[in-house]
């Protein structure tokens, strides 16, 4: 959905409305360059190596299974991008929107994104390991079968993702926020959740640990949606509603 920019004070107001809740979030929204200022870095004629560092710039292209440590990038745009199976120790995004994107068993350890967005991006098999998201929207993505184990997630927005066989083990969430999200078979194990973390909208079926979730804000639509799956969780066995005969 659109999202309202106060240009002034340079942050993108999180302002999602339902009939009987509100929810207010700030995420700072990257700052990239118009198109017409952007340098170019074409995948297909230019390599990625190590201790590289890209600013103000295209990416187009493709590189799948490219190695590459110590990579940076500020202020880049990623334009339907193919790098699947890339491996990427150490990268460092910053102000950066990604779009269209194959992302696929990318692998990022130790990683740092800060005031990015990916919209209709690939994160089939994405593992995120060890790393920190803040002010990162995800919005209409694939990442499923995914992984941010032992990853600080602050200021997120996952908004009609599907997070499907993901993990999320050990990683601590502040103000993450997910809406409409497949959700079905994530494990949570050693999850830590923060303030300000809500979900709205999504499919929690077959998830794992999700007495994790404790401290999050639900609708009470979706805790009765979700009410077999909190009961598998705490043991209790859901009977016949038909009488005894």
């Amino acid at each position: 959905m659109a999202l309202p920019i106060d240009r002034n004070r340079g942050y993108r107001r999180l302002a999602l409305g339902w009939q009987t809740a509100h929810v207010d979030r700030s995420i700072v929204a990257p700052n990239v360059p118009a198109d017409d200022r952007l340098g170019t870095f074409d995948l297909a004629t230019e390599q990625l190596c190590d201790e590289l560092e890209l600013e103000d710039v295209l990416v187009t292209g493709a590189a799948p299974g490219v190695a590459a440590r110590n990579l940076e990038l500020n202020g880049a745009l990623l334009r339907d991008v193919e790098l699947a199976g890339a491996r990427f120790p150490r990268l460092d995004l910053r102000n950066c929107r990604v779009s269209g994107c194959n992302l696929a068993n990318v692998a990022v350890h130790n990683g740092a994104a800060e005031r990015c967005a990916f919209e209709n991006v690939r994160l089939t098999g994405f593992s995120w390991h060890d790393g920190i998201l803040r002010d990162v929207s995800f919005r209409g993505c694939r990442i499923d079968l995914a992984s941010f184990a032992a990853s600080r997630l602050e200021r997120v927005l996952f908004e009609d993702c599907s997070l499907a066989g993901s993990e999320l083990q050990d990683a601590r969430l502040s103000a993450v926020v997910l809406v409409d999200c497949d959700m079905r078979e994530i494990d949570l194990a050693g999850l830590r959740v923060s303030a300000g973390c809500e979900l709205r909208g999504c499919v929690l079926d077959g998830a794992r640990n999700i007495a994790q979730l404790r401290g999050v804000q639900m609708p009470y639509t979706d805790v009765l949606a979700a009410a077999g799956t909190f009961a598998h969780a705490l043991g209790i066995a859901i009977s016949s509603d038909e009488p005894a005969s």
